[in-house]
């Protein structure tokens, strides 16, 4: 799944990303580091991917009932074409 970079705090390794669809989505520490990324910079194009939480429909967009507020990001890294 793409995405674009929207925050990221260089101390924490942690920050956001923005959907395509604009839904702002967090990430970890440890999805940064499975990225192998060394930093990020809000408006860069990355690649994510996405897990669901226990119990949850991970449904594809916005809105209720859809999962979005469980969906965790498991991996970021740069987008390449």
């Amino acid at each position: 799944m793409q995405a674009t970079a929207y925050t990221y705090d260089p101390e924490t390794r942690s920050g956001s990303v923005l959907l395509d669809d604009g839904t702002p989505l967090p990430f970890d520490t440890a999805a940064f580091d499975a990225g192998g990324l060394r930093l990020l910079r809000p408006g860069q194009r990355v690649r994510i991917e996405v897990a669901a939480g226990p119990g949850t429909d991970p449904g594809p967009g916005p809105g209720t009932g859809d999962g979005a507020a469980e969906r965790r990001i498991t991996l970021v890294t740069l987008q390449t074409f």
